[in-house]
């Protein structure tokens, strides 16, 4: 069973000493400890997801405004 969480850990973008730590507090029966610290690596990603989330919208835009200008351009011709 421990090998399938590391797996599922590092498939989810996990780093190495935090899939262990969780891999260790799991097979130790520590299993509020494994717990809380995948709910701070989920957090961590979270932030990850919002900060592209972010990027993407920057680069939406970008590319309405530049469509917008392309557009006019192509009218006043």
């Amino acid at each position: 069973m421990t090998e399938g969480i590391r797996n599922n850990l590092m498939d989810a973008g996990c780093p190495e000493d935090s899939a262990a730590l969780v891999e260790q507090f799991y097979s130790t029966g520590h299993l509020d400890d494994a717990l809380r610290q995948m709910r701070v690596i989920r957090c961590g990603l979270i932030d990850e997801l919002h900060l592209s989330q972010r990027r993407v919208d920057c680069l939406d835009y970008l590319i309405r405004r530049i469509e917008k200008e392309t557009k006019t351009t192509t009218e006043r011709r």
